[in-house]
């Protein structure tokens, strides 16, 4: 049985769906959201909460050892962490 719904998915998840769709992957964008969901319901790892599986990701990195850690300063902490994202990006356009 299926059930006729409404979703809104922003831009660039709807150019993908279409994309694929237009590939020749999935017959319409209805399935590429079945496929999705279905993928979600079977892969063991996500959790059923994602509030707990971002505490569980926290407390695997609080286990880390302190020389793993990014040592940030309280006054100047967001601007460290907004250098540290463009770094990422920088390092991630040059294939690095």
């Amino acid at each position: 049985m299926t059930a006729k719904i409404a979703i809104e998915l922003d831009d660039s998840h709807r150019e993908f769906a279409e994309k694929i769709v237009k590939d020749g992957l999935y017959p319409s964008i209805s399935s590429v959201v079945q496929a999705g969901i279905e993928q979600m319901m079977q892969n063991d790892d996500v959790p059923a909460d994602a509030l707990a599986g971002m505490a569980d990701e926290i407390r695997r990195r609080m286990e880390l050892p302190k020389d793993q850690w990014i040592p940030l300063e309280g006054d100047t902490m967001f601007e460290e962490v907004r250098a540290l994202i463009r770094q990422k990006k920088l390092e991630k356009q040059n294939g690095i």
